[in-house]
């Protein structure tokens, strides 16, 4: 088994797409661990968590430009 890759993240510099991720991890209390450890060191229930929240978000922004 290999050993996850732990980049560390920078809040400050975030791709826009990663912005969003950051903000729902924030929120679920994940920020800390992702700065330090990068999101490989999330489990797959925490990422699942977070990706849930990202569709959830973009969907409710679609339909709020399409009224």
């Amino acid at each position: 088994m290999t050993k996850k890759k732990q980049e560390p993240i920078d809040p400050n510099n975030l791709k826009p797409e990663d912005q969003m991720k950051f903000e729902i991890a924030t929120e679920l209390g994940l920020a800390d661990k992702v700065i330090e450890h990068g999101w490989r060191s999330l489990t797959s229930k925490e990422s699942g968590r977070i990706g849930g929240l990202v569709t959830k978000r973009k969907r409710e922004a679609a339909a709020k430009t399409a009224e």
